[in-house]
């Protein structure tokens, strides 16, 4: 039987994919599969955007697990494979919509075999861990190659990764041997770019109706899970703003319009 194409459907936070992606669900019989790092997350629905209407088009891999669970590319990867595949054996169209990259990179391109190494459960602040790049690059220059001192889940990993195989993690994102399920040609890639002006007015529309769906409620919900800071659930966009807010740092005023809103 001849296999139906996979839909890849991608673009930058409030471009209109989680519409467009139904519509074209509607239209093709087709099933939505989730490619957004922070819409995985259970306790988070309103400030990650998660959509809404979902009860006609079945939707997966939304909201199934904890804020305070550790999560992976690697995982997604497995898991967004099986739903490819059982969606593609019911003769209906998979559409992945999402905005996380690096997601998207390992569908198209497969995923480098990293030996299992052991996760680093420690909690520095960023001095700390700025110390320990500098102590590490004294010997090894790129041991962090791409990847930021903020982003304290991959920074842990790097560090891990390197310290039981002796290879720093983006050399062995580069080696030819990859787990890949599909070909080239079984995606459609689509990718939506609106202007820049036109984007910043969306997402500040939709950060005030997010006010308004009790998302200051979620946040603070969320600070009561005490979630470990290295956790990437911490980056959702709007935490660190109603945080502030709810710490009397910025005005109401200040939070409907804050930069990153």
């Amino acid at each position: 039987m001849k296999h139906k194409k996979i839909i890849l459907l991608f673009g930058p936070t409030a471009s209109g994919k989680s519409q467009l992606a139904l519509d074209i669900a509607k239209k093709l019989n087709g099933e939505i599969i989730n490619s957004d790092s922070m819409q995985i997350y259970r306790e988070i629905k309103v400030l990650s955007a998660r959509p809404q209407n979902t009860k006609d088009i079945k939707h997966h891999l939304y909201g199934f697990i904890s804020v305070k669970k550790n999560f992976s590319v690697g995982i997604w990867h497995k898991l967004v494979v099986k739903k490819i595949n059982k969606i593609r054996k019911k003769g209906k169209i998979a559409i992945v919509v999402g905005g996380t990259g690096l997601y998207f990179k390992v569908l198209i391109d497969g995923l480098s075999e990293i030996p299992k190494v052991p996760i680093i459960d420690i909690n520095l602040d960023l001095s700390k861990r700025l110390h320990i790049r500098k102590s590490y690059s004294l010997n090894n220059p790129e041991i962090f190659k791409g990847i930021s001192v903020h982003d304290t889940q991959r920074f842990y990993r790097a560090i891990s990764v390197y310290e039981h195989t002796g290879i720093p993690l983006w050399k062995w994102y580069k080696k030819k041997k990859k787990k890949k399920y599909f070909k080239s040609n079984d995606f459609i890639k689509i990718y939506l770019n609106p202007s820049k002006l036109e984007l910043e007015n969306r997402i500040k529309k939709r950060f005030k109706e997010m006010l308004k769906k009790q998302a200051i409620l979620e946040a603070k919900n969320f600070r009561k899970l005490n979630v470990d800071s290295t956790l990437s659930s911490n980056s959702i966009i709007g935490l660190k703003e109603i945080s502030e807010f709810l710490d009397k740092k910025i005005t109401m005023e200040e939070l409907n319009y804050s930069k990153k809103s």
